[in-house]
């Protein structure tokens, strides 16, 4: 059984932390800070979520630190990443695993963040949540209600949050193999899922519903990760993969070029199809303005009939 954080209440104290890129400037720290406060939440900065360190935002050490600080915390109810960027992985082993299983608490960001949701996972059987950070999401004056309900609904309440399209009408949404297969719901940005196979925060994917999404890459980068996941050995033991918007993936040279050029969606049909489990892409979720929450860890249900994908089990407690 997975440990599952409490629900976030009106009123929660949030903690706001950084533990990859460092915020761009002052300005946006404040407007994050005031957005979860609109959302009707208590906003308590990091030590160091002002702090740069080079690229990062402060150090490793640093960043670690206010990780624990927040876990530690027994006022704190939640933490919220305030960005991705580069760096969460330098973290892992500078974490208190102990600690964060003896204090489970939403915990929520993407992107680079997947490093955490990884080790999390793997380290401290805690569910935690792959969804909009304040910089990238919160701050955005064209923030989806999609994007906010879904946040809401799975941080919120202790109630299976159901399917994942629900109220999308974008038609993005596509099903490359059919069939129904469910599981527990782990991945992420697939740079950093890669980047942690063979390390001690590799994610179990045996019989898992994989989510998989990333930003700018062209279509052989993304064989070149399904590749590896594939040597590994690992591909062939998920039940379904879930596949989001993958937002500016595509070939820059293709219109340019009298070679045969592959799409992404053929580097997919390619790497998946032999698998003989149900791909649905296109579900909202990843770099785009229809981000939906995810849980990492709790039973999902991908649908190749339908196209959809169906979170079945509360998340929060």
């Amino acid at each position: 059984m997975v440990l599952k954080p409490e629900r976030l209440r009106q009123g929660d104290i949030i903690g706001v932390v950084a533990p990859a890129s460092a915020p761009a400037d002052a300005a946006s720290i404040d407007l994050g800070l005031a957005a979860l406060e609109g959302l009707g939440f208590k906003a308590r900065p990091a030590t160091n979520l002002r702090g740069r360190w080079g690229f990062l935002a402060g150090s490793d050490q640093e960043r670690a630190d206010d990780l624990m600080e927040m876990f530690s915390a027994p006022d704190v109810k939640g933490i919220f990443c305030f960005r991705g960027g580069y760096g969460t992985a330098r973290l892992l082993s500078r974490l208190d695993y102990d600690v964060i299983r003896s204090h489970p608490k939403v915990f929520v960001g993407y992107s680079d963040i997947t490093s955490l949701h990884c080790a999390f996972l793997e380290k401290a059987n805690l569910v935690s949540f792959h969804g909009p950070m304040l910089n990238s999401d919160f701050l955005k004056d064209n923030m989806p209600e999609f994007t906010r309900r879904s946040f809401l609904k799975c941080l919120m309440e202790a109630s299976a949050p159901g399917s994942l399209c629900q109220g999308y009408r974008k038609k993005t949404v596509q099903v490359l193999a059919t069939g129904i297969a469910s599981g527990p719901l782990v991945g992420g940005n697939i740079s950093i899922l890669c980047a942690s196979l063979g390390t001690p925060y590799q994610p179990p994917l045996s019989g898992a519903i994989l989510f998989i999404e990333d930003l700018n890459e062209e279509p052989y980068r993304f064989d070149r990760m399904l590749t590896q996941l594939l040597n590994a050995g690992l591909l062939q033991r998920v039940a379904g993969v879930a596949i989001g918007v993958n937002k500016n993936c595509r070939d820059p040279k293709a219109k340019r070029c009298t070679e045969y050029r592959q799409t992404l969606e053929d580097v997919l049909r390619e790497r998946l199809l032999p698998l003989k489990v149900p791909v649905v892409l296109g579900l909202p979720f990843g770099h785009v303005r229809y981000n939906a929450t995810l849980p990492v860890g709790v039973t999902a249900v991908l649908d190749g009939d339908k196209g959809d994908l169906r979170i079945v089990e509360a998340a929060v407690t």
